[in-house]
């Protein structure tokens, strides 16, 4: 990848519409009314304005305070709060009142809960299925530190899909990323892979890696059961936080996406504004 892009000015290809329509307000008054926590906001996607005027929304559990520091998150990292017992109900009924099909939950990081705070996704998990029959589910998860007995707990719910990002290539890691490491989201993925259910993950281009690394870190997916992949491109959600290194044209994701698809990935979306929810719908269809 050629770092020619000049970074001081936001590409066309990265500009958004406006949010608009009657769907995106529904979507928003009823997060807020239930004080629910989205990573479409919290992490300050590009899509949310996309996304919530489809109706549809990625449900972060668990609080908006991670308790990690990582160096590409714009999810707050402090010490959170006890988890809210009442919250899988509001999600459940939250996803009911949209009618949503489909569902993505995600959470922060919980290392201050000596169950990471996966009890707490099993019932969410339970509530929304038992509020929502029929609907199918992706859950991006964090690493719970490599924990079996905690992965357990979340397999055994059988979600549709398992998500859980790797994030960035091996050599770039260590640099961003907080507690979690490369080698262990890939026996994280394993693990999950090995469970039968459909597996997934993605990571982020900008940050100056190679062509050569993430080709490498695709194999390294590969090779630990990943079926889908998401690439997207970093955006630094301020100035502390990790240096843009590059704004990566849309042909070179489309590069990716092809490579990726020929290596054996079941489903790849690769382009500046996918993140790792983006067109989750679309993923449940692929075969373990």
């Amino acid at each position: 990848m050629s770092i020619k892009t000049d970074i001081t000015h936001l590409p066309g290809w990265m500009k958004v519409p406006l949010p608009h329509g009657t769907d995106y307000s529904m979507v928003k008054n009823v997060i807020v009314q239930h004080g629910l926590n989205t990573i479409c906001s919290s992490g300050n996607c590009p899509n949310k304005g996309e996304c919530w005027s489809a109706g549809t929304a990625t449900f972060m559990i668990l609080g908006d305070q991670c308790t990690r520091n990582c160096r590409f998150c714009y999810v707050k990292a402090l010490m959170p709060e006890l988890p809210d017992p009442d919250e899988p109900d509001k999600v459940a009924r939250s996803i009911h009142l949209l009618n949503l099909k489909h569902c993505v939950i995600t959470s922060v990081a919980r290392d201050d809960l000596e169950d990471g705070g996966a009890n707490h996704w099993a019932q969410t998990i339970l509530k929304i299925r038992e509020l929502n029959p029929g609907i199918t589910m992706e859950t991006l998860i964090p690493d719970f530190n490599n924990k079996r007995v905690l992965l357990d707990i979340l397999i055994r719910e059988k979600p549709e899909v398992i998500s859980h990002n790797i994030e960035t290539v091996e050599r770039i890691s260590p640099k961003i990323r907080s507690l979690a490491t490369y080698k262990k989201s890939l026996q994280v993925l394993s693990y999950i892979s090995q469970s039968g259910v459909i597996t997934k993950s993605g990571f982020m281009l900008g940050l100056g890696e190679t062509e050569v690394e993430v080709i490498q870190t695709m194999d390294d997916l590969l090779n630990n059961g990943v079926h889908i992949l998401t690439i997207g491109q970093y955006l630094p959600p301020s100035e502390v936080h990790a240096k843009l290194v590059e704004y990566v044209k849309p042909e070179v994701f489309k590069k990716f996406k092809s490579i990726g698809l020929e290596k054996g990935f079941r489903y790849v979306e690769s382009g500046p504004l996918v993140r790792s929810s983006y067109h989750a719908e679309r993923h449940i269809h692929v075969k373990p």
